[in-house]
């Protein structure tokens, strides 16, 4: 094993993201061709009526190229030398959610081609990730000693932790992993915002479990650092290319995970604020307008227009400003959660 994984890690990182630019382009193509384009909710239409028919999907070119690199990294270690298994717990996490982003995307694709079908309901949808997350959950709490701190919650600026019993370990992680997938997957609305958003929360915790000699979580934070990297080379405004449920969904619970195994779960809602914050800002407008409607007799909202982002685009700001300004939030909220692991 490398004394120090971070040199290692930021080469893999930066090689993953070469190899996402240079398969972007034809990807893109491809998925022209098959007509594989992003719908718009019609009350987002007087904004983002001009991004129908975009390519979507995207998400594939951060967890193909993320897969292979992990699995040619690890296997030979797990053949050779019997390290290196516990990387497969947050690939399983990625792949699981990624084919309900998926199935999630290509029904709303169906559904714009004409084809009549089912769909999947909100609560298929939801039922998937609970089956998902509850799996990745019993695996954590089953395996405790190739977890490192998975099955402890660290107390943020103390020197301690707490070891948590797995009646309640697991519906925490249950929680974490859900709600992170959810909260990312609500961030995904303005070109380049998940990308960089999800680069900055993987860096920091690639940082913190570098400190804990996490190895291998390393390289897999670095890894979707690049590879979201990548997808950002042409997600950027104007895109032409977005990420999708299969992108957001999957990515936003390896982020949980993550948060999990390095025991600083505690730390995830500053390192990802903005993904929080625009969950929150779905949650209130919900409840403004359901408790509003009941007890008042008129809609009354929170916020413009819901989520976050798009509640300061009908403030006046542009695209580009709400996607900079949440960028600068994001890396400086991430800065500071590295900060507080550090105390």
């Amino acid at each position: 094993m490398m004394e120090s994984p971070l040199p290692l890690a930021l080469t893999i990182g930066f090689v993953t993201f070469l190899l996402g630019v240079i398969w972007g382009a034809p990807f893109i193509e491809v998925l022209r061709r098959l007509r594989v384009g992003k719908q718009v909710r019609k009350e987002l239409q007087d904004t983002h009526g001009k991004k129908i028919g975009t390519p979507t999907m995207g998400g594939f070119m951060i967890i193909i190229p993320a897969t292979l690199i992990m699995l040619a990294l690890n296997v030979p270690s797990i053949l050779l030398r019997g390290e290196g298994a516990s990387i497969f717990l947050p690939l399983g996490v990625l792949l699981g959610f990624a084919l309900l982003g998926f199935i999630d995307d290509w029904e709303g694709i169906r559904s714009s081609r004409g084809i009549v079908g089912e769909g999947l309901s909100a609560r298929a949808k939801f039922a998937g990730q609970v089956v998902l997350a509850g799996g990745a959950a019993g695996v954590l709490s089953l395996f405790e000693g190739g977890f490192a701190f998975a099955n402890e919650m660290k107390i943020p600026l103390l020197s301690f932790s707490l070891p948590l019993p797995p009646l309640l370990f697991i519906p925490i992680t249950m929680f974490i992993i859900i709600g992170t997938s959810n909260a990312l997957n609500f961030t995904d609305g303005l070109d380049g915002l998940a990308g960089i958003i999800t680069a900055s929360a993987f860096a920091a915790y690639g940082v913190i479990a570098f400190l804990q000699g996490q190895v291998y979580l390393v390289q897999l934070c670095f890894i979707l650092v690049g590879a979201s990297f990548a997808f950002l080379w042409y997600n950027a405004h104007p895109a032409q290319l977005f990420m999708g449920d299969i992108g957001s969904l999957s990515l936003g619970a390896t982020l949980g995970v993550v948060a999990v195994m390095t025991g600083e779960w505690l730390l995830l809602p500053i390192i990802a604020l903005v993904p929080v914050v625009e969950m929150l800002s779905v949650i209130l407008q919900v409840a403004s307008a359901k408790y509003s409607r009941r007890y008042l007799g008129a809609d009354i909202r929170i916020f413009k227009r819901a989520p976050l982002h798009h509640h300061f685009e009908l403030s006046g700001w542009s695209e580009t400003q709400v996607v900079q300004r949440f960028w600068l939030v994001g890396i400086l909220s991430a800065m500071v959660g590295v900060a507080l692991a550090l105390l």
